[in-house]
């Protein structure tokens, strides 16, 4: 673990190349972080998808969460968007997970086992 010091004493802006990534130092137009962190959060899923409905932290409403699809995040964007227009409702995807509001578990089981993913109710 580097010192607070070591963290403060990088490179932030340069006038040859403008901003640099604080991770890789590597100028912005050039910097690789975000799809070396796609490829290795997508080499840790297990090929199952996993359902549950959640309700810690939104005052009681009830939201449906499903993590574990194996797709890059423009497609995994793309399946929030035909979820949440088969169930009626809305939601976002936050890290990975795709978000729908309500309790659509039976609903989203269906059409993710038709699309061909194995599918398991989590929790509850």
């Amino acid at each position: 673990m580097s010192s607070l010091q070591d963290q403060l004493r990088g490179l932030v802006y340069s006038t040859e190349h403008g901003e640099t990534c604080p991770d890789c130092r590597h100028p912005v137009a050039d910097c690789r972080c975000a799809e070396q962190a796609e490829q290795a959060r997508l080499a840790e899923l297990d090929g199952i998808v996993r359902i549950r409905r959640e309700t810690s932290g939104r005052k009681g409403k009830g939201v449906t969460t499903i993590s574990g699809v194996p797709l890059p995040e423009a497609e995994l964007k793309r399946l929030a968007k035909l979820l949440k227009k088969r169930c009626g409702t809305g939601g976002a995807v936050k890290e990975g997970v795709i978000e729908i509001q309500g309790d659509h578990r039976e609903t989203l089981k269906a059409e993710l086992e038709t699309r061909g993913y194995t599918v398991k109710l989590a929790g509850g």
